[in-house]
């Protein structure tokens, strides 16, 4: 039986996909790059060049999503994945593992 695929919408899921985990990506590499700031342990210039590479970064994903048309694509899979994720926690955080769970 063959399978039928929309080739623009496989193009699509496939970019949006990476674009969402760069974005991820970036997300954490700026949280470290805090981490280090306040921890004192960048100099001025290693601060002043991870952010402009960071910001950089930013504008260069931000065009991609907007030249490609994938801003539906990507928030559709980090929607999915912060579902994923919030299950996981869910899963193994004490606090929540019964929520919505009815005791006899």
């Amino acid at each position: 039986m063959p399978v039928n695929i929309d080739e623009g919408n496989l193009k699509q899921g496939l970019m949006g996909l990476v674009v969402a985990l760069v974005e991820i990506i970036q997300e954490v590499l700026e949280r470290q790059a805090i981490r280090r700031m306040e921890g004192g342990r960048l100099s001025e210039q290693e601060i002043e060049r991870l952010g402009a590479a960071l910001s950089d970064l930013k504008d260069a994903l931000a065009s991609i999503k907007k030249d490609n048309d994938l801003e539906d694509a990507v928030n559709s899979v980090r929607e999915g994945l912060d579902n994923v994720a919030d299950e996981v926690i869910g899963k193994f955080n004490p606090e929540t593992r019964n929520e919505g769970v009815i005791e006899a």
